[in-house]
């Protein structure tokens, strides 16, 4: 099979196409045959070897990507409820694996509870952009466990996790205070928040708000106007103590079948939005991640396996 391989860490001409065995479905496990791989800010990290300030004993040779969509190509023993030919969308943790397992490959053997079937009306570039950002914006709202009515500030409302997190914030009955990217204001709108702030705004200077989800992250400061009581949560690892009275968070994304299931099912549905950017040939992942990297994407870069 082939694989997109970071075989030393630097830049995106770090990313190569290697051939690999096909791995194989053990007890337990599904054998997905991919078709679609989200490319998400951490797997920037994995290239460039900055994971290693989280992650030390990670070295190269490693295969980036956390979110896939395809079909079964194989089911190991005890596997029930799939079968080879449906299709599927899943999330690798990516911290287990150290990078011996990646999206960015042709075949994946994970456990059955990692993938959900795909519902018809989602295409596979779209359902990879699911798992990770949607999950992610799910486990950061349950560690603020807001109550209906109070507000919340969500600063990247127009990436991913930011998007998806003021789509289930709305859900809940929470007024959505919702900072956009440059030129990204109307989706944001479209998402159901009360009030759109734009990229440049001063996050010192807004109207005091009950909780904070940062996913840009832009850090401490975006929870300068949070009120006595309220909980930031940040997508990014902080230094800082949260003031007296107030709780900082990190949110670090787990593996929830049940979640997934829900969000995607939603996405099919037409009840919560997601975005593609561009669908890339994954031999053109190196342009993938200077794309990723350079930002003001209006949705998510996804590589293809033909």
């Amino acid at each position: 099979m082939r694989v997109i391989e970071v075989t030393a860490f630097g830049g995106p001409d770090a990313l190569h196409v290697v051939e690999r065995p096909d791995p194989v479905a053990a007890p337990g496990q599904v054998l997905v045959r991919v078709r679609a791989a989200n490319v998400n800010p951490t797997d920037l990290s994995v290239r460039d070897g900055s994971v290693v300030r989280r992650a030390p004993s990670v070295a190269p040779p490693v295969v980036p990507g956390w979110d896939l969509a395809g079909e079964i190509a194989a089911v190991g023993d005890g596997v029930t409820g799939l079968e080879p030919g449906t299709r599927v969308v899943g999330m690798i943790h990516w911290p287990s694996t150290q990078g011996a397992i990646g999206a960015y490959s042709e075949l994946v053997a994970l456990d059955a509870d990692a993938v959900v079937p795909t519902p018809d009306g989602i295409d596979d570039p779209t359902a990879a952009t699911i798992p990770l950002n949607a999950l992610t914006a799910d486990q950061a709202l349950k560690l603020i466990d807001p109550a209906p009515g109070t507000t919340l500030l969500v600063t990247g409302a127009s990436g991913a996790v930011g998007a998806f997190a003021a789509q289930f914030a709305v859900q809940l009955g929470l007024r959505v205070i919702a900072q956009a990217g440059r030129d990204d204001e109307d989706f944001v709108w479209s998402l159901g928040v009360e009030d759109v702030l734009p990229r440049d705004a001063d996050l010192t200077a807004i109207d005091e708000v009950d909780n904070v989800l940062d996913a840009v992250p832009v850090g401490p400061v975006a929870a300068t106007r949070m009120a006595a009581g309220g909980t930031a949560v940040f997508t990014r690892g902080i230094q800082d103590t949260a003031p007296e009275g107030q709780r900082y968070e990190v949110v670090l994304c787990k593996a929830d079948p049940v979640a997934l299931r829900r969000v995607v099912a939603d996405v099919g549905d037409g009840l919560v939005a997601t975005r593609v950017a561009q669908v890339l040939p994954i031999e053109d992942a190196p342009r993938a991640h200077e794309l990723t990297e350079a930002g003001g994407n209006h949705g998510k870069i996804v590589l293809a396996f033909s």
